[in-house]
């Protein structure tokens, strides 16, 4: 026999998963608990004939094979289970422990369980009764206190429409979810409400509401919900003394506050969102003080000013005038200033305090003039809920962030607005720490933890960027490591090879230093290092002009969202172990801490390559070239608005220097199948403004693929000392293959290409203009002489390239053969003949190769009576 329950006082999304299980396990009983709530049994006296819910002493006297338990994970015993019934939980929280043998979970971060049952039951496309639905819809909206708690969700939302348009009747769900108290209650709710005390912790609210009362009172979670819904706050405490005991129940609509995890102090249960705890032996004010106790080592802010804030800011001095401001804010793009004097915060300058200024033809006027004045700041520590009060407090949408005497950043309006549309996140630094262990080399990660020591003795922090944090979540690592500090990189590397050895090169102008280390003892040749910088454009697709920065700043100034990701490495970056690693153990410091100020993680699982502001492509063309390189490698999609944004951009990319178009070509061209980046260019229009004679097509396509192939095959050996080199240069050599000599000149002008490729490129266009003499030669000697003057990668294109069949089969003769054919007698031969060296010795070796090229001579006396007969025809003036 299957059975499916749940918990007693019971609730309305409990009973509704009852129903909604039964459904989708149509072989399994539902069992009504012998305690539900007041409005539940209400409700079932009105339709319990219409729905399928049993007793526990109307079942059937039989083993319980298997339990359904919805809405929560405690189990209830009946007769007929024992140790070999398995369970399956079904319920919106995850376990809160090991699951025991022979149990099983499902569920989802939803609102209600309800709502999970519901999904299925749409999909399936079972038929629902209108009271059916409406029960549904109960267990939805009381869950999500109507849709409104913080905890709702897109998919109960969802479900709750699917069920009114299935027949639920919004009246019949009002009238059960605000049902009215019993006398008993309101005497109970009244003195509640009375002693509530609102107290807050960390920037959080919390309310703790005390009462006494004789005999048994139900319902009292009925009370707490009607408190939470008066003084909405981030957690409620309810505790009521009754005889013997005193009953704790507690809510929560905070992520940061467990009730659950307080109520375990009191030997009592639940989840983070909702407990309860029956208390003996102990006063109703010494439980309240133990309350308070816990409140204060537990609640943290759930977002500091710290977590979301911009380190490093900049600043004015009262005297500065309202045009220098209105410069700083365009240069910064900033919307306001702190203004200081001495150290001292004396007021800041807003965007729109300065726009009237100069509306009013005051551009020369001193800042202090038109500034809000007063000392107005936060720290780094306060809660979220801090700052708005701040905000609201003295209209400003800029707020300094102070410690220790010193103005260390500034937090805006921006930054709350990117906080709350950003979904909710759950700690992971130990996840993240987990990754990098694993990742990296271990002689890398003792690098790394010597960087992080190093850069904390310096009072620095360190950060990894780009590309290694985007393929570590994407879950293919590499070791290319971009590290950024807060801080100057180019001392904090010179320190470091101090300890590790190495030599450091480093680039002043821009803050950058490199470390090359010793490749005996490290994985990796070498660690960049950049100091965290923001970047101003003069003029479109002009170099940028670099000021130092906050990691926020820097990140800022990347080219797409994805590779806006960092990981903090500040704190312990001791190895964590597996069993560590899999309890998600705290690591101390900030180490592991993901920093996403832009959405990139968003993207990374959307799959989108996106631009973080519409100047991106304005400021830099050749992030074009990017876009397309980065989405056909990973798989992904540019974003509607950024390929909107480079159709507009593109006439920019003439403006842009050929070395910076060629640098992000050649990347391009050493992915392993470039062409997909190439058509994607050619689709968006970026080839043909690159140079109108550049295109992608199915020709292109199909010999990048033969190049490959036949590199992979080994079938054509090239000597060369860098393969991956060496095949970008041939592909390039392809793509230009159809063009003219004029054209391919103007386009080695126009990208600045090296000699040696350019010479390449060259040969290349030359042999497609000798194909059809070489179609016409049948003389092994004649296509020797015809190809002697060109590199072996460049007859390897051509043979790539061509159309004819008999001038690939000449080709590849000439590559397997005739290139290796020497004759036996060589010039120091000549010379003991008796010849004086000189133009005649080539001419007749010449001849002797052409000789044994055709088979005229096979062997050294063969040769030697050519030679003679040769030299017959010299002295006679007939060779």
């Amino acid at each position: 026999m299957e059975v499916i329950l749940t918990h007693e006082n019971t609730d309305f999304d409990a009973l509704a998963s009852l129903l909604g299980a039964s459904k989708l396990y149509p072989e399994a009983i539902p069992v009504l608990p012998r305690r539900p709530n007041r409005n539940l049994r209400h409700f079932l006296t009105l339709y319990c004939d219409e729905l399928p819910f049993v007793q526990a002493n109307d079942l059937p006297r039989r083993p319980i094979e298997r339990v359904i338990l919805v809405d929560t994970q405690a189990l209830t015993q009946l007769k007929g289970m024992s140790s070999q019934t398995k369970v399956r939980i079904i319920d919106h929280h995850a376990p809160a422990r090991e699951l025991a043998p022979g149990m099983t979970y499902s569920g989802g971060e939803t609102g209600a369980t309800t709502t999970v049952l519901v999904e299925q039951i749409s999909e399936a496309r079972l038929p629902l009764s209108p009271i059916e639905a409406t029960l549904f819809l109960l267990g939805i909206y009381e869950d999500t206190g109507s849709l409104s708690y913080p905890t709702t969700t897109p998919r109960d939302v969802r479900c709750a429409a699917w069920l009114l348009e299935q027949g639920a009747n919004l009246e019949v769900v009002n009238n059960f979810l605000h049902y009215p108290l019993s006398e008993e209650q309101r005497q109970l709710y009244d003195q509640l409400l009375e002693n509530s005390q609102i107290r807050e912790f960390a920037g959080q609210s919390v309310v703790i509401a005390t009462a006494s009362a004789k005999g048994y009172i139900e319902e009292i979670a009925t009370l707490a919900h009607k408190l939470r819904d008066l003084f909405e706050p981030g957690a409620l405490f309810v505790l009521v003394e009754l005889d013997g005991h005193i009953q704790l129940v507690a809510r929560s609509s905070s992520e940061t506050i467990d009730v659950a995890e307080i109520a375990a102090y009191f030997d009592g249960g639940g989840h983070s969102q909702a407990s309860a705890a029956l208390i003996r032996g102990q006063a109703l004010a010494q439980v309240q003080a133990k309350l308070l106790e816990l409140l204060k080592a537990h609640i943290k802010p759930a977002v500091t000013v710290g977590q979301i804030m911009s380190y490093g800011v900049h600043t004015l001095p009262p005297d500065t005038t309202v045009a220098e401001a209105a410069e700083m804010m365009r240069r910064y793009g900033h919307e306001g200033f702190p203004v200081v004097e001495e150290g001292q915060i004396v007021g800041i300058l807003t965007r729109g305090q300065m726009d009237r200024a100069l509306q009013l033809g005051f551009d020369n006027a001193s800042v202090n003039l038109y500034m809000y004045k007063g000392e107005v700041s936060v720290c780094p520590d306060d809660s979220v809920q801090k700052l708005q009060d701040v905000m609201m407090e003295h209209g400003l949408g800029q707020i300094p962030v102070v410690e220790g005497g010193e103005i260390i950043g500034i937090v805006t309006r921006t930054d709350l607005i990117k906080l709350w549309s950003a979904p909710p996140q759950r700690p992971r630094r130990a996840e993240i720490a987990q990754l990098i262990e694993d990742a990296l080399p271990a002689p890398l990660l003792q690098l790394i933890q010597k960087v992080s020591q190093t850069a904390a003795q310096m009072g620095y922090s360190l950060y990894v960027v780009g590309g290694f944090v985007r393929d570590l979540l994407l879950g293919t690592p590499t070791l290319d490591l971009d590290l950024v500090v807060e801080g100057n990189a180019i001392a904090l590397a010179k320190r470091l090879r101090k300890k590790v050895g190495g030599r450091v090169k480093s680039h002043a102008r821009f803050g950058t230093a490199k470390l090359i280390l010793d490749e005996q003892a490290f994985p990796i040749a070498y660690l960049d290092f950049v100091t965290a910088r923001t970047e101003f454009y003069e003029h479109p697709t002009a170099l940028p002009q670099v000021e130092r920065s906050s990691i926020k700043q820097d990140l800022h100034r990347r080219d797409f969202t994805i590779n806006t990701l960092a990981i903090c490495l500040d704190g312990s970056t001791e190895p964590s172990s597996r069993a560590q690693a899999e309890g998600l153990a705290e690591v101390p410091g900030r180490y592991g801490e993901l920093l996403d100020f832009y959405g990139g993680e968003q993207d990374l699982k959307r799959g989108l390559i996106r631009v973080l502001h519409s100047l991106s492509f304005v400021e830099d063309p050749t992030r074009m070239l990017r876009a397309a390189r980065l989405e056909q490698r990973l798989g992904f999609r540019i974003e509607d608005r950024t390929e909107e944004l480079i159709g507009n951009a593109l006439d920019l990319l003439d403006r842009t220097t050929g070395e910076r178009i060629r640098h992000e070509l050649y990347l391009i061209l050493e992915e392993e199948v470039p062409e997909e980046a190439l058509c994607r260019l050619d689709e968006l229009g970026v080839l043909a403004q690159i140079y109108p004679g550049l295109r992608c097509d199915d020709w292109l396509r199909e010999r990048f693929r033969r190049l490959r192939e036949s590199l992979e095959a080994g079938s054509w050996k090239l000597a060369t000392s860098n393969q991956q080199l060496e095949t970008g240069i041939m592909y390039l050599a392809l793509l230009t293959y159809r063009s003219s000599a004029p054209d391919l000149e103007s386009l080695i002008n126009r990208l600045k290409i090296a000699s040696e490729d350019a010479a390449l490129l060259r040969q290349v266009n030359v042999l497609r203009s000798l194909t059809s003499g070489l179609a016409g030669e049948r003389q092994p000697s004649a296509i020797y002489r015809l190809l002697k003057p060109y590199s072996g990668p460049a007859i390897f294109v051509l043979w790539i390239a061509t159309e004819s069949e008999l001038v690939r089969e000449q080709l590849e003769l000439h590559h397997r053969k005739l290139r290796f054919v020497e004759p036996e007698i060589d010039g120091e031969y000549l010379k003991a003949m008796g010849l004086k060296p000189g133009p005649i010795f080539g001419r007749i070796l010449s001849a002797l190769r052409d000789a044994r090229l055709d088979g005229e001579v096979s062997s050294l006396e063969e040769e030697k009576g050519l030679v003679e007969e040769l030299l017959a025809r010299v002295e006679t003036n007939r060779f």
